[in-house]
């Protein structure tokens, strides 16, 4: 594999440089002293980040962008071999490394790299324990997996050894990184499109797991199951926690103000007994903050900033986010596209105050709607009404036979009032006519279904 020399930067290109992770890496390499470029579909607003840093970005991938000049090509498991990049590096036999490949390499330049893994929570609690390692002053390099509000994007470049990232199971690409430590907030099937079942899924944490060296530590969710699987026989120390006694880090006393923000008593494997209030919503918040406080403990910053930090945090763009109220109806948006998400921020919606609770659920990708068929039906009858858009294809294409009119046949047979329409517009004008004073309207899908409340809030 190429390795990249930090100490003689040399030229590197990105194809698809405007997605979250990349365009993080691209602005740090460049930070590096790199001389960076890329390329991608179309401009968004990370792209004219890069671009006013000082970074070329060609819009539209074609094989001319790629020239002898370049001295590593980095990819995403997105980009496919009929890419004319793709073609263009290899024919050139132009060294390539994957995103993951790079992160690895970028990773061992810290000393603590944190990796936050697992099939839900990631973005969320690496944005906690954000949170907290910049209220601790510890001058931290972060690479988030959404927006956080309070460094104004999705990367932050520090000057001290920490470093904390989102390590993404798919395609096994987190197995290329080289973390001290490391958290699994939880293991799930997903990704079917490339793993085969659970089993393999379960493999690859494990083997993510070992990557972790014997003076690091793992901090994983005590409720998985078969726990002794993951940890049996591992190098480094072991931090659980969880909902009840069985783990080093639980919750008690857990109560909800009116808007859903949770309270609760931490304890802790010292016998100590915290109190925390989050401004995040949900019992799924709870686990996550209960993660990223075993971080903090780890890494002795002091009680009082973690409480703090925690406290101040108000959320990620697209996780639960509240995007305003029109005609006494509140609009939030959310990133869930996985049953077990929905469950979670719908059941985090009951316990804020509402009349009746509209979701406007976009599904993600023909693979994943199809393996989740009749839990995707399940999860959704949480909601008073749901709404259907099209499946969002994102990298797939429709081979499987499988539709939004598929799912909503089987909400319906479940009981559950299911609209379907073909177009965001035809969405709008019916929640218009629908939606009354006093309802949740949640936005739901990890492709662009959030435009249909920007659109009615006029925004």
């Amino acid at each position: 594999m190429y390795k990249l020399d930090f100490s003689h930067p040399v030229s590197v290109y990105f194809v698809g440089i405007g997605g979250v992770s990349m365009c993080g890496l691209a602005e740090l390499l460049a930070d590096a002293g790199f001389h960076v470029s890329g390329s991608d579909r179309s401009r968004s607003a990370l792209t004219s980040v890069l671009e006013s840093k000082g970074i070329t970005v060609f819009y539209g991938q074609r094989a001319e962008n790629i020239t002898d000049s370049i001295d590593c090509v980095i990819f995403t498991s997105a980009i496919h071999p009929d890419n004319p990049e793709y073609i263009a590096a290899h024919e050139r036999q132009l060294p390539c490394l994957t995103r993951g490949q790079l992160m690895g390499q970028i990773m061992k330049n810290y000393h603590t790299p944190i990796a936050v893994s697992g099939t839900h929570g990631k973005t969320t609690t690496t944005s906690m324990v954000s949170e907290i390692l910049l209220a601790a002053d510890t001058d931290p390099t972060l690479s988030i997996g959404g927006i956080l509000k309070d460094i104004g994007g999705n990367m932050r470049i520090g000057k001290s050894g920490y470093f904390v990232t989102e390590a993404c199971e798919y395609t096994n690409s987190f197995l290329d990184f080289s973390p001290k430590i490391g958290i699994i907030l939880n293991i799930e099937e997903d990704h079917l499109d490339f793993f085969k079942d659970l089993a393999d899924i379960r493999s690859s944490f494990r083997k993510f797991a070992q990557l972790l060296p014997a003076d690091g530590c793992l901090i994983i969710n005590g409720a998985i199951e078969n726990l002794q699987e993951i940890t049996d026989g591992l190098a480094c120390r072991v931090v659980t926690f969880g909902t009840d006694a069985a783990s080093d880090y639980y919750p008690a006393g857990i109560h909800y103000d009116e808007n859903g923000h949770p309270e609760f008593i931490l304890h802790d494997p010292e016998g100590r007994e915290r109190n925390f209030v989050l401004q995040v919503p949900g019992e799924h918040n709870i686990s996550n903050a209960l993660a990223a406080i075993a971080l903090a403990d780890l890494l002795s910053i002091d009680s009082a900033v973690i409480a703090k930090a925690l406290r101040d945090y108000s959320g990620t763009d697209r996780r639960f986010e509240y995007k305003g109220t029109i005609g006494g109806v509140t609009v939030i948006d959310d990133y869930a596209h996985h049953p077990t998400e929905i469950t979670a921020t719908l059941r985090a919606a009951a316990n804020h105050a509402h009349n009746r609770l509209w979701c406007v659920f976009q599904p993600h990708t023909y693979s994943r709607t199809k393996a989740f068929l009749k839990e995707f039906a399940r999860a959704l009858t949480l909601a008073d009404k749901v709404v259907l858009a099209d499946i969002y294809a994102a990298r797939e294409t429709d081979t499987l036979g499988i539709s939004s009119e598929t799912l909503q046949r089987e909400i319906q047979a479940l009981g559950k009032d299911c609209y379907y329409f073909p177009t965001f517009d035809e969405i709008e004008n019916f929640l218009l006519e629908n939606c009354i004073n006093g309802d949740m309207l949640i936005t739901m899908g990890a492709g662009d279904v959030v435009k249909i409340g920007e659109n009615l809030l006029g925004k």
